[in-house]
């Protein structure tokens, strides 16, 4: 029995029911941000020729095709039942703990079953797991911890075959999220780890993890830039701020593995202004503890410069230096240094290790407490994170207490509540939204609805007219400010808003029914049934038109 949880198979279902049970809350969630955008909403997923679409068109926002394809797939089992992809994601993230697990043990990390159990309980990674979205986080983990597994077993046994299945394993993780694109960097890490250099055969057997690095990296700025950011706008900061800001990315990350508190889905956008020196000096420290790292190699600096070397490259991708959608709300996001985390999680417990082995027994004790009281802490911590993400209405009244400066916050905050009935606290929110983001059309439409729920109908008069000051073509706007000015008596003006309404949705059926209602009530009968007819053209089954429509041909009023 001693000799049975020796054993790597007890070690991997250990770390994978510690996981599981770290995140029990999280089945619980619901659909959260842009679950819709990516899966509930998303006709690819319900098309039955979605899986094509996703390979072969540029229909999708993003171009990650197996992950789509992972979509599309539990689409079918699970549905609008948001707890089987839960499920599926928490599982994802369990392997992802063995994999870590298996690869640290091949480098001759010391305590890496330690170090794969701190990662699969971090609570930094809850934004990952407990959010159906970043599915592809978790989905490119896999193959990316896979592939580095594979490659390091080839590079002890010079067999090829576990080249083409690493190599194989990588491609798959760029077409599930491209963000692992640092992937040949960190071979070439690890080879110079195990062996304390690289030859040129090491350069060779990479080339081809670097050549579909660049081409799926390339395709993936491409699509990015003309599907996600287009309608958004490119950013318009330059590039002196970028890199002052990509070399705070880097602490402030840091900081949050050693110290995971106060985390968020939003943290605070950084004012950095790159016209003072003194905004690169975080950069440059990077670097420099890099060199020292480097230079004190011989002398216990090695482990660092790895360690830390990791840490900076995998985060590459996300400091700052190519287009993210993420960028309008921060410059930093907890999902963003899933793959980076390893580095100095690793390099903390092997430190930890290390000098646990000189203490005397008595201290080993007490260190062995110490350990555990970290682990139950972190698991602890976990656990409550991943319970916020039950009721999207809690992680986003959580965030709004954390850092009540995002507009972004605010509006999911007052969306939520506007769904919930709770105009009185929506209006509040979406007031605190358009203080925040003046230009911010849904901000001043969604502020209308709730003042109009409230009978607070010049106000809500105001707010729909603002919002369409931004944008004459807003649909919805027009539409509801017609229905605000029929409630204050202001008939004729409605007419007008609900026929320009129709100018830029001529198949609106509700705006044609509201039309015929109206013309109906003024005793214009012609034009009342016109619009029904129209209603109905577009909507056969609407009920209300068909009974209006039947009374007015009946004679009735």
């Amino acid at each position: 029995m001693k000799d049975t949880w020796r054993s790597p198979g007890a070690h991997a279902v250990l770390l994978i029911l510690v996981t599981i049970v770290v995140y029990l809350p999280a089945l619980h969630a619901g659909f959260f941000w842009d679950d819709n955008v990516l899966l509930t909403e998303n006709q690819l997923v319900k098309a039955s020729d979605g899986l094509w679409r996703y390979w072969f068109t540029t229909e999708a926002t993003e171009y990650y095709p197996l992950t789509g394809s992972m979509r599309w797939l539990e689409w079918r089992l699970w549905g609008m039942a948001p707890m089987g992809y839960h499920a599926v994601n928490i599982l994802l993230h369990s392997m992802n703990a063995v994999l870590v697990w298996l690869v640290l043990r091949q480098l001759k990390v010391i305590g890496a079953w330690m170090a794969a159990l701190v990662f699969a309980i971090h609570p930094v990674n809850v934004a990952t797991v407990a959010w159906i979205s970043e599915q592809k986080n978790t989905l490119s983990m896999f193959f990316y911890a896979l592939s580095i597994l594979l490659y390091l077993k080839f590079d002890v046994e010079n067999r090829w075959r576990w080249y083409g299945l690493s190599l194989l394993a990588f491609v798959l993780a760029l077409l599930s999220k491209t963000a692992v694109v640092m992937l040949p960097v960190v071979l070439l890490g690890c080879v110079w780890w195990l062996r304390g250099r690289v030859k040129a055969k090491d350069l060779l057997c990479c080339a081809p993890f670097f050549l579909f690095s660049a081409v799926l990296g390339i395709l993936t700025i491409w699509f990015h830039s003309t599907h996600a950011l287009k309608p958004l706008g490119i950013r318009s900061d330059d590039f002196t701020f970028r890199l002052a800001a990509a070399g705070w990315a880097p602490w402030f990350y840091l900081w949050k593995v050693l110290l995971p508190v106060d985390l968020m889905m939003v943290y605070p956008k950084w004012r950095i202004d790159p016209s003072y020196w003194v905004s690169y000096l975080p950069g440059v420290l990077v670097i420099a503890s890099l060199m020292v790292f480097w230079w004190k190699r011989q002398e216990g600096g090695r482990p660092l410069f790895f360690g830390f070397g990791y840490f900076v490259v995998m985060f590459f991708p996300v400091l700052g230096f190519f287009p993210q959608s993420f960028y309008r709300y921060s410059l930093v996001a907890d999902h963003w240094q899933y793959y980076s985390i390893v580095g100095p999680i690793s390099v903390a417990v092997a430190a930890a290790m290390n000098v646990n082995r000189h203490l005397e027994r008595q201290q080993q004790s007490w260190a062995a407490v110490g350990g555990l009281a970290v682990l139950l802490t972190l698991g602890s911590a976990t656990w409550k994170r991943a319970g916020l993400f039950a009721s999207e209405r809690t992680l986003w009244e959580d965030n709004v207490a954390k850092n009540p400066g995002a507009w972004v916050v605010h509006y999911n905050l007052g969306g939520q509540l506007l769904q919930a009935g709770r105009f009185d606290k929506a209006i509040i929110e979406f007031r605190e939204t358009a203080r925040l983001r003046p230009d911010l059309i849904e901000a001043h439409s969604n502020l209308g609805i709730a003042l109009a729920q409230e009978d607070r109908l010049p106000e809500a008069v105001e707010q729909f007219e603002e919002a369409l000051r931004i944008n004459p073509n807003l649909f919805e706007a027009r539409s509801n400010l017609g229905h605000a000015l029929i409630l204050l008596g202001r008939v004729p003006e409605a007419i007008n808003q609900w026929e320009l309404a129709l100018r830029i949705r001529p198949d609106s059926a509700e705006v044609h029914y509201d039309l015929g209602r109206v013309f109906a009530e003024e005793g214009k009968l012609r034009e009342a049934i016109e619009q029904y007819e129209l209603a109905l053209k577009f909507q056969p089954n609407m009920v209300d038109a068909q009974n209006a429509l039947a009374r007015l041909r009946a004679g009735q009023p």
